[in-house]
């Protein structure tokens, strides 16, 4: 015999309700799901969003042992202010000019810049605005560390 009791015996046995009691336990399955998706759309999308410039770095740091050639024009800007084209002194208005001049006939348009580092930013690019109106096509700055003898 069983134990249950039928209340009718066309229906279902009726069964005594048990007292459900809360669970402690955290279900983490959907937070997996949505971190994983969250994990597959940044990485899609990573490699959209790499922006970068395009730079040309030198092969060597070291300088080289000989000094600029006479084919080579420099334009030294001092600490005083004073400019000058490859050691011939100009004023800054007459740069321009004497620079092109200068790059009229050359195939080779590169001017070497080598300033003080006491000189304001823009007026070491109030020199290169000059060179580039004169139609130097490379303009190359040359640090104190270049300079220095080994």
């Amino acid at each position: 015999m069983s134990t249950m009791s039928y209340a009718n015996p066309r229906h279902a046995p009726v069964r005594t309700a048990r007292r459900l009691s809360a669970t402690a336990d955290m279900n983490i399955t959907p937070m997996i799901d949505v971190l994983l998706v969250l994990l597959v759309i940044f990485m899609a999308a990573l490699p959209l969003s790499q922006t970068g410039l395009d730079a040309t770095v030198p092969a060597e740091t070291q300088p080289k042992a000989s000094t600029f050639t006479s084919e080579q024009i420099v334009v030294e800007y001092s600490a005083a202010r004073r400019l000058s084209i490859n050691s011939q002194d100009v004023s800054l208005g007459q740069l321009r000019e004497r620079l092109r001049s200068v790059f009229a006939d050359r195939r080779d348009k590169t001017l070497y810049l080598m300033g003080d580092g006491v000189l304001r930013y823009g007026e070491v690019v109030a020199v290169i605005d000059a060179a580039k109106g004169a139609g130097v096509d490379k303009v190359g700055i040359v640090t104190p560390a270049m300079r220095a003898p080994r």
